[in-house]
Formats: structure tokens, sequence, C-alpha cells
């Protein structure tokens, strides 16, 4: 570790950090503690050469959320589908409209339940079953599903919409369990990585794509998959003719990232650099008080309170995470309670004009695309600058500062109104501003409270301790999105 100056910054080899009050030094040797940074001297850490860990990384994070996203916001190719493929006659309703009226609520339910139950089987599955084949296994069966939805999508399916329905819903509960699965995963494994691979894979989970019908865990994904999806979106509202045409390029683009995401997964282990953050690690016993250096190897014993060796511990994790799962709770509460219900029924004030600008592109880039891309850089920033620690106070306070944006949102020009007839801020600059100020503190925040989760336990606890990171995600997510129902209404 190269100390460029006591009073300022601190560097260690993947990440700075700026000393600012001894609150904060206290928070920064914690982490400085952690053997990743500090390996020991008969073992020479190898160079990320070319970044390639890190690319791999960052693509792993595109490549298991962007077929979702492509999945989720196919929103007129669905109507199409389920409409029967054929115009009705005139005055008909179109057959089977339960299905089309309802589609987005059992979407939502076949992406909720698996999600959660997955999440949950991941956790006992961490040291039963080895990762790459969990990984592995995950992609196998996305790519699996995703080219059956692509081989569907020209084929005409009005005699059968029932059972293509049928079809679909069951592939997007797979698609949804097996997505949480690999993102737990491999976010589990990075917790034996310095944070720098950490905050690559971060980059593009845990952000909100654009689609205001899904469930919370579908609006949680992928930060540059999020902003790709939601320019593709964009772009087919522009130009597209056939909505198969673009459907199908949204379905064959997702197919070449998986199985471009199969191959950079099996090349990792073959880089030096990945290969040495990914050696055995010996178990400990981890009282929650105490925890051993990372590459100090140890008698192998069982955790304190747990009969059976193959689960984690789960009280220790808890206890030594409560306040960084406190931070993120809060966070993603704040965010959905405003996004999707709030942002995408803010309207231009210059709407009557009939412009393209304020009806058809003013919410697609000023909520979805401008939420994206300030979300992707919050998360970028934290490669550079980890400020505040893991134990700082400064975080919980940020966390609750947020709280701010709901008023702020509430009184732009959201319609319709029903008992707050009161629009304070007269200008579409406001809803823009606020924003990129909720993406961006969103996606600083928030990568900040997930990457230090599993830095601050014991390494062979590193990948369940990510799998309760996401939890701790997707419970804020449920609740803010509870409650922006209620918000609606009370506006």
């Amino acid at each position: 570790m190269a100390i460029i100056s006591e009073d300022d910054f601190r560097h260690t080899s993947n990440s700075t950090y700026r000393t600012a009050s001894s609150s904060l030094r206290a928070d920064q040797e914690a982490l400085l503690e952690k053997l990743l940074d500090r390996p020991p001297p008969s073992l020479q850490r190898p160079e990320d050469r070319f970044n390639g860990t890190y690319i791999i990384f960052f693509s792993l994070g595109i490549g298991g959320l962007l077929p979702w996203n492509f999945f989720v916001t196919a929103q007129e190719y669905w109507i199409f589908k389920l409409s029967n493929c054929s115009s009705p006659a005139a005055g008909e309703e179109p057959k089977d409209s339960d299905i089309l009226n309802y589609f987005e609520s059992y979407l939502a339910v076949a992406s909720t339940v698996p999600s959660v139950l997955c999440l949950a089987l991941n956790f006992l599955l961490v040291n039963r079953v080895p990762i790459r084949v969990r990984v592995l296994a995950s992609l196998t069966v996305m790519l699996a599903i995703f080219i059956v939805m692509t081989v569907l999508v020209k084929v005409d399916t009005s005699s059968w919409t029932h059972s293509f329905f049928t079809i679909t819903i069951t592939c997007m509960a797979i698609l949804s369990g097996t997505s949480t699965i690999f993102n737990s995963s491999v976010f589990g494994m990075t917790g034996s990585f310095p944070m720098r691979n950490s905050q690559a894979l971060i980059s593009d989970e845990q952000t909100l794509v654009p689609r205001s019908h899904v469930s919370p865990q579908v609006t949680a994904r992928g930060a540059m998959g999020g902003t790709l999806s939601a320019v593709a979106s964009l772009v087919d509202l522009a130009v597209a003719s056939d909505v198969t045409d673009s459907t199908l390029a949204f379905f064959l683009t997702a197919d070449i990232f998986l199985a471009l995401c199969i191959g950079l997964y099996l090349l990792l282990p073959r880089l030096d650099y990945a290969r040495y953050y990914m050696k055995p690690v010996w178990p400990t016993v981890f009282s929650g008080e105490e925890q051993l250096p990372q590459d100090s190897p140890s008698p192998t014993s069982v955790a304190p309170g747990s009969s059976d060796p193959q689960t984690p511990p789960l009280g220790p994790i808890l206890k030594k995470t409560t306040g960084l799962g406190f931070c993120i709770i809060y966070l993603f509460f704040i965010t959905s309670l405003i996004f999707p219900a709030i942002c995408t029924n803010i309207e231009s004030l210059s709407k009557g004009s009939g412009s393209p600008w304020s009806t058809k592109f003013f919410v697609p880039l000023t909520t979805f695309l401008l939420y994206n891309f300030a979300d992707l850089c919050g998360r970028q920033v934290t490669a550079w600058i980890q400020v505040p620690g893991p134990r700082s106070k400064a975080l919980p306070g940020l966390a609750l500062l947020r709280t701010c944006f709901v008023p702020l949102f509430v009184f732009c020009n959201y319609q319709p109104r029903g008992h707050l007839h009161t629009v304070l801020f007269q200008s579409d600059v406001y809803p823009v501003l606020f924003t990129s100020l909720l993406g961006l503190s969103n996606g600083y925040l928030s990568t900040l409270a997930l990457i230090y989760g599993p830095k601050i336990v014991p390494r062979e606890l590193a990948e369940a301790t990510g799998v309760v990171m996401t939890f701790y995600m997707g419970l804020g997510l449920v609740l803010g999105s509870a409650c922006s129902a209620l918000l609606v209404h009370l506006i």
C-alpha cells in the first residue's frame, strides 16, 4: 500500500480513500486490514493484465441482465401476440382480453415469487453446489429460454394464444429464478476479489428498467443493461415499422450476449489475476465478534449456532451487515417509491403543443434513459472514490437525506392529480434535474453499501453475504413499490 498523503488520501492497489475524519480513517483501516489488498509476502499478486478480469465481470453484469431487460421491455410485442396477432372486427373486443388486460399482473407474480424462492435456495446451496456449476447451469438455462422465445417471435400463435401465454409466463418464471441465482452467485464470488471488481459487476445491476408495469425485482436490474435497453426502446419507438422484426433483433442480441457470458466465465479461471483470488479458502470458526485474515489457513470447523456445516451461518452475517442492510433497504425503498409510479406520470408542461418532445419522447428520455445513465455514472464513480466508509454514520445519514426526493417529485407536473392540485415546479427542467440526482445518488450510495458487505466478513462468508445483500435490496424494492401505490392515491 502506497501512502501519498497521510492527511488527504490513502491509496491501495484498487481504490482511493479520502481521509476526512478519524471515523472515516477507522472505516478505511477496517477495509485495508483485508489481505485482499495486502497479500502475504510469499505470494506475489498478479496484475490484472489489460483489465481482463474487470472487463469479464463488467460483461457478466451486462449479459446476465440485458436479456431480461429486453424481455420485459418488449411491451408492444406482447400486446401484439396476446391479441391473437390479428385485428378484431369493428366494435368487437379482442379475444382473450382478460389475458391481455392482466398480463402485467401475471408477469409480476411470475417474476417476484421465483426470485425470492431462488434467492433463499441459492443461500442454502452456497456450500453445497460449486459456484461454477450454479453459474454455468443458470446461464445455460437462460440461453435455452431465450432461444425458445426467439423461435416463437416469427411463429403465428393466433390459434393457440392461451398456450403461448402459458409458455411465456413459464419462461418468465424460470428466467427470473435462474437470473437471480446467476447474479447473486457472481456477486458473492466478487466478494473474494478487490472492490474494483465488485464495482464492475454492480455497474450492471440493481437499477431500473424502462417499464412501469413490471415487478420490483424486474425494475432493479441492469445499470448498463438498463441504459442499453432504454436506448433500444427509443430507437424502436422512432424507426420501427414491424414489432416482430424489432423484437427478433432484441432477442437475438440477448442470445449472443448469453453465449458470450458462458465463454467469458469459462475464460475467467485461466487468468492469473482471477485464479489468485478464486483459490480455495479454509473454513474458520466465526463467532461474529472477530474475523481472521482472509488468506490465513486454519483447521476446518463449523460456525457456532450452525447445525449444518454446509449452511452458512446467517446470524453472524446479519449482525455484521445490519447497518449496511438498513442503508440498502432505505435507498431502494425511496427509489422504488418514486420510480416508476411517480416519475412516469410527470408530464411536460408544453404537452398541449403537440410536439414529439412533449408527447412521444418526454417520458422515455427524461425518465428512463436519463435515470439509467445517471445511475450508471454514480456506480462508476465508486471505482475511484469510496466515501463514506462502511461504518461511517454519514452513509445512513445520506440514505435518509434522499427522503427529500419524495416531495420534490410530487410537486412536479404529476398527472392526474386528485387531492394535491398545486404544482410548484413550473418548468420541465426540474424533473430532469431531480431525476439526474435520484439516479446519481442511488447508483453511488447503493453500490458503496453493496460492495462493502462482503468485505467486512471473513472471506469464506463473502459469497453468502453477497446473497444476503441482494435480499436487502429486494426487500427495499418490495416495500417501496407497495408504498408507491398509496402515495399515488394520496396525490
